[in-house]
């Protein structure tokens, strides 16, 4: 599906300017890039050699319990984090020094040297190492386009829209990604109106079976010390246990890219949107977890998949292009931009409420009760992540996240909820991804209209509505679908915040011509938040 994104203007009033272009806050002042000489403090989400000034620099990684005290985490994404974590201070070895204690700062009172660390991806984090004397904070890393490339692309555009769509174009040209000459390869910048298929008709993945890491006496060690902690009471995780699915190291993340690149690219594109009760993976590349935690280079991974499209055309059997060009844009793309709007929308975006949502995570969605969910889609959705820690884009987003949309859950609680239930979950993906683009919270500076829809577009893109007990055409009665009747309850509860979008102008007046819409409201009123 193609991100709406978004009216968000290069400029705010009434907020000064920081060095590189963002807006007046320390922590996003204009670093250094490097500082080869210093031990290098590295996040749990900063594992790869990219992080480091040259191979030998001394390393400071530090394993914190409070962090998984804080929230409730899923018990995959727990496991995963502390496995990459242990598994780089292994790689290291002396070269690291590596604290498993409690807080941050007993770990840093500990350290009697200068310090200095690439940015990191939150502003709590980004605040916590502001306020440590004598650690350097530098320039991000990690990701496609730096601030100052990013500020500099917003700053040129004036008061136009800083779309998603433009800045990716923007982004292969500084590159030189996909490209001949100064045009595209193919013609297009992008393709995805080719990805849209529903799934294929004999209900089987287009690709083969995913590679899967194996674990070993380092996941043993994190498996026993999470039992005991939550044993004593000191942590509590949703979700099951392993095995684990996703690399924690930067030789598994690159022998999954290699699987992927090899076997499931070119399969990738025209499905991406498509949904399959028994093919959870599809062909997706699954690699969102290993770049999080900044164990790939995305760069690289980019460089990678355009150097696999160009030997397959010059061999003759050509990789397909809308494929190629689909994956390039969610990493080069997507995931640059939302990172980037995490920051330049400010602190203050996630507590965004346009559309006045303020309805509690039930529990049966905060426990990843999927037994207690009879819609099809919704359950089979919940149980995947319960058993996985993992969905793609669109279970998250016309799934997941168009239910707590209609359901009218706070956008903010939904933040927290993606980010602590996703393996591939942190403050930054997650911001900009519900508060915006999912639950259009921010009033349409995101996203140009809501990702709502009713139970037609569930039962085009996926197989689980034909074994379900309700009817993706019905909206009134025992076996209305949710979907169905909660689209036209949320279009009712919101008619007059949404009525000045244009986009959304055909939608409204739907309601009118629906003569059995007070029916369907007061059903759905009653139904609330109750497992469907």
């Amino acid at each position: 599906m193609a991100a709406e994104v978004g009216p968000v203007t290069a400029r705010a009033e009434g907020r000064g300017r920081g060095p590189d272009g963002y807006r007046g806050d320390p922590a996003l002042a204009d670093f250094p890039d490097r500082a080869p000489g210093t031990r290098r403090w590295c996040f749990a989400d900063q594992l790869g050699p990219h992080f480091l000034d040259q191979p030998e620099q001394p390393v400071l990684l530090i394993e914190s319990r409070a962090v998984f005290a804080r929230r409730r985490f899923h018990r995959q994404k727990a496991h995963l984090v502390l496995s990459a974590l242990r598994h780089r201070a292994a790689e290291l070895g002396d070269q690291a020094e590596f604290h498993q204690v409690g807080t941050y700062g007993e770990a840093l009172d500990r350290v009697g040297e200068p310090l200095s660390v690439c940015a990191p991806t939150s502003w709590g984090s980004r605040d916590l190492v502001l306020r440590r004397p004598g650690v350097q904070l530098l320039a991000a890393r990690g990701f496609g386009s730096s601030h100052a490339e990013f500020a500099a692309w917003a700053d040129g555009r004036g008061r136009q829209r800083l779309l998603m769509e433009d800045f990716y174009r923007d982004a292969r040209r500084r590159h030189d990604v996909l490209l001949d000459g100064a045009q595209p390869v193919g013609g297009r910048w992008n393709l995805d109106e080719e990805n849209r298929q529903p799934p294929p008709a004999d209900g089987r993945s287009p690709a083969p079976e995913p590679w899967w890491p194996e674990e070993d006496e380092i996941d043993e060690e994190v498996r026993a010390d999470l039992d005991r902690w939550e044993a004593a009471g000191d942590v509590s995780f949703v979700g099951d246990d392993g095995p684990r699915l996703f690399p924690a190291s930067r030789q598994e993340a690159r022998h999954r890219l290699a699987d992927f690149l090899d076997n499931r690219l070119g399969a990738f594109g025209p499905h991406e949107d498509a949904m399959l009760a028994g093919e959870r993976w599809l062909a997706h590349s699954l690699l969102s977890p290993a770049l999080n935690l900044g164990l790939l280079d995305p760069l690289d991974v980019v460089a990678q998949a355009e150097r696999r499209y160009r030997d397959s055309v010059s061999d003759g059997d050509p990789l397909p292009l809308n494929s190629v060009e689909g994956f390039v844009r969610q990493v080069l793309g997507w995931r640059d931009y939302i990172w980037h709007m995490y920051w330049h929308l400010g602190r203050d975006f996630r507590t965004r409420n346009a559309l006045a949502a303020h309805a509690d995570v039930p529990d049966w969605l905060a426990g990843l009760d999927d037994t207690a969910v009879d819609a099809a889609c919704l359950s089979d959705v919940l149980g995947d992540l319960r058993r996985d820690g993992w969905v793609h884009h669109i279970p998250r987003l016309m799934v997941l996240g168009n239910y707590a949309l209609q359901r009218g859950i706070d956008p903010s609680a939904m933040t927290d909820w993606f980010h602590e239930s996703f393996v591939d979950g942190y403050e930054w993906v997650m911001v900009a991804n519900v508060v915006g683009m999912s639950q259009h919270a921010d009033g349409g500076l995101l996203a140009t209209k809501p990702y709502a829809s009713g139970g037609a577009y569930i039962h085009r893109m996926s197989d689980y509505c034909g074994g379900c007990r309700y009817d993706p055409r019905k909206r009134l009665g025992d076996d209305a679908c949710p979907f169905t009747a909660g689209y036209w309850a949320f279009l009712d509860r919101t008619r007059d915040r949404l009525a000045g979008n244009p986009r959304m102008r055909r939608p409204l007046q739907g309601l009118d011509r629906l003569a059995d819409l007070e029916a369907v409201v007061e059903q759905e009123r009653l139904r609330g938040t109750t497992p469907p």
